[in-house]
């Protein structure tokens, strides 16, 4: 996808994206006064310290190439760390070609699939719901990132109160494009863990960074 098309798919999906959410946010709103605060890194670049499989023998994560890799059967590489309530997240991964994986937030300590949000990752999966989804909650169906090619996910996540409402903002960034700000009224998910997915044999995902910034109450 050259950049011209890439950007037209982007900007296509931008427009979808706000019907995700039955509101406007407004850039004021979006203010924090917790942009100092220091980011805290989640892998060394050289070991599997702070991360624990969750799920079936058959499923590996290894540390390679500055990089942690999972592949086999299904299972959950999850944080030790934490429980997160209110913050930013932030990881570069790549997924091969036909792979599907997951990057999961305010997850369990020992998580199935269905626990906690998911930011979709998928590029070419039979899955049709690709890189930039919030799985189950608003879906993006272009492909935004290639398959083999590594990208930043970023994602904001703070309980706020709008109009006299509860809720949870999500916002989700891919290669520094903001694709949408989600507004979860039932407020799903309360604070916990990170987790990325092995999602089948088929699949092979590489995460070299994953760092948190914990936003004020």
């Amino acid at each position: 996808m050259n950049r011209l098309t890439r950007n037209t798919a982007v900007a296509a999906f931008s427009i979808f994206a706000a019907l995700c959410s039955s509101v406007a946010v407004t850039a004021e709103e979006n203010k924090s006064s917790d942009d100092e605060a220091a980011w805290i890194s989640l892998f060394d670049g050289k070991s599997m310290e702070g991360w624990e499989k969750v799920g079936s023998d058959g499923s590996k994560w290894e540390v390679k190439e500055g990089a942690i890799w999972g592949s086999g059967t299904p299972s959950m590489l999850v944080n030790t760390t934490g429980p997160y309530k209110n913050f930013r997240y932030r990881a570069e991964v790549k997924i091969n070609d036909g792979g599907n994986s997951g990057l999961y937030f305010r997850t369990t300590r020992r998580p199935g699939f269905s626990d906690g949000y998911e930011a979709q990752i998928d590029s070419t999966h039979t899955d049709p719901i690709r890189t930039g989804s919030l799985y189950g909650f608003c879906h993006v169906y272009p492909q935004l990132v290639k398959p083999g090619t590594w990208f930043t996910y970023e994602i904001e996540v703070r309980d706020d109160v709008w109009r006299g409402r509860e809720m949870t903002r999500i916002k989700i960034t891919v290669d520094g494009n903001e694709l949408y700000e989600y507004l979860d009224f039932e407020k799903n998910y309360g604070p916990g863990h990170f987790a990325f997915q092995q999602h089948d044999p088929g699949s092979t995902v590489a995460i070299r960074k994953a760092e948190v910034q914990p936003l004020a109450d």
